[in-house]
């Protein structure tokens, strides 16, 4: 058998084994997996490298319009699907699921569209979408989501902040009611809106407006309480909940319990949550803005309650949450160089970032295996959005999706290094070990020796099929 690509004697690593193999390539899917391969028309040695899964990157938000009411109003995201994509494949992701938003009034089939428009010949990886509801109107309801989420539209996202984007409790019932009669998975935003608004008019009438303050507008009880709240509505609806962003034991824990109970409740957390601290919102000038996210980072005691979160396997998936907005007054100073913090764009960039901060933290340090660092970065997410088994494993039918890594490669993270829009990482200086150096979408060389191989435009759409979520939420084996 003649393959199109060899890719010899690296250790392959999934999230169930690892195993020193060859792997054979023809028409951008594996074909075969053995000890000793034939010839290929090209050939790749990963003698002493790791071949990994690409990474699935499900929480991302590129070239997304932003809605009045939101802290970003008025501010451009950085990065599109173009170099957003670039910066995904340079860090070692071969799929992203950034998120399509319905604002309020918006048809959710015309804000699709519109997304689908955006991305159109520009992602040099794969991609899906999300669909953000913020208005869920009867038509939304009953005639436009059940039509996408039979379109390949799975996945849906619901806030329980922001003041243009959150739900009441009653119309999140109404969004599960839907994912429960269609089979779609819904992510949810966990934070009590109300509380945060009273802490922050209060903390504004004391002049505390400077960056720091965002995490005292947002302490941790508030995130546990809407997470028990967000749970027990899924348990209430019956349905699978994705509870994204969590940054901190106390609604980890409130995790635990609802599994406990029965419910089937994926855990997401994010690089932030585990190398940042409230400390990094305490800078001078403004630079604390850099680190502003929602929730923000907490502290030592919260970054070790995640890893241990990640180890016992309450956390299922690390994203980014890259939202991507340059420290200038198009980006996070568009209220002004002193703009208080309710007026600062939230999110920082992670996409490119993402993997190798996770491998040297974890597996490098010995928190976590290869196994799971794949499972955490790759694997639980297509299985989890309806990508599974085409994307996120190494197995013979699969989209040859690679990441080959150099695991001794050390690094120090610079942004003038990095290939993402935006002109600063949260993550400056921080050194590690372990870098994807060449990776591959379907078999072609996306990025090799430093550079980018392939054109944008390449990347395709994907149709999610229904989450594996669902199978234990209706009495089969658990998801993963």
């Amino acid at each position: 058998m003649i393959f199109d690509l060899v890719i010899r004697g690296g250790t392959i690593a999934t999230a169930a084994d690892v195993t020193r193999a060859d792997l054979g390539i023809r028409d951008g899917r594996i074909v075969a997996v053995a000890e000793r391969l034939g010839p290929g028309e090209r050939t790749i040695d990963a003698g002493g490298k790791l071949v990994l899964p690409g990474g699935i990157d499900a929480h991302c938000h590129l070239d997304q319009p932003q809605a009045p009411g939101l802290a970003a109003n008025g501010a451009v995201m950085a990065d599109g699907f173009r170099t957003g994509s670039i910066s995904a494949a340079f860090g070692g992701t071969t799929t992203i699921v950034p998120f399509c938003v319905q604002h309020r009034g918006q048809s959710v089939s015309a804000a699709v569209a519109d997304y689908h428009r955006r991305a159109e010949g520009q992602t040099v990886v794969d991609y899906a979408f999300h669909l953000i509801v913020s208005d869920p109107t009867p038509t939304v309801l009953g005639q436009e989501l059940p039509a996408l989420i039979r379109r390949g539209h799975t996945s849906l996202k619901v806030y329980m902040t922001y003041e243009a984007m959150h739900l009441s409790d009653r119309q999140i019932l109404d969004v599960f009611e839907t994912a429960r009669e269609e089979k779609a998975i819904v992510l949810i935003h966990a934070e009590n809106h109300e509380i945060i608004g009273w802490l922050a008019e209060r903390l504004e009438r004391m002049g505390r407006t400077a960056p720091r303050h965002h995490a005292a507008s947002r302490p941790l009880p508030i995130e546990r309480e809407a997470t028990h709240r967000a749970v027990t509505l899924a348990e209430v609806a019956g349905v699978p909940l994705v509870v994204v962003h969590i940054s901190g034991g106390e609604p980890l824990d409130e995790v635990r319990r609802a599994r406990a109970r029965g419910g089937t409740v994926i855990a997401e957390t994010c690089p932030q949550y585990l190398l940042l601290t409230d400390a990094d919102l305490d800078l001078p000038d403004m630079e604390g803005a850099k680190a502003m996210c929602s929730p923000p980072p907490r502290d030592t005691a919260a970054q070790a309650a995640l890893w241990r979160g990640i180890e016992d396997g309450t956390v299922d998936i690390v994203n980014s949450d890259h939202a991507p907005y340059r420290f200038d007054s198009e980006g996070k100073l568009r209220a002004g160089p002193q703009a208080p913090f309710r007026k600062v764009a939230n999110g920082i960039p992670g996409l490119e970032t993402r993997l190798p901060l996770l491998f040297s933290e974890g597996v490098v340090k010995g928190r976590i295996d290869l196994q799971r660092f794949v499972a955490l970065t790759a694997t639980n997410n297509a299985r989890l959005y309806g990508l599974h088994p085409r994307k996120g494993t190494i197995a013979v039918g699969a989209d040859a999706d690679l990441a080959i890594w150099d695991p001794e490669k050390r690094f120090v993270i610079r942004n003038d290094e990095l290939h993402h829009n935006v002109d600063y990482t949260p993550f400056e200086g921080l050194a590690g070990q372990g870098w994807p150096e060449t990776v591959l979408s379907r078999g072609e060389i996306v990025v090799a020796e430093g550079a980018l191989k392939a054109a944008p435009g390449r990347g395709r759409f994907l149709e999610q099929t229904t989450s594996s979520a669902w199978r234990n939420a209706t009495g089969a084996q658990p998801w993963t």
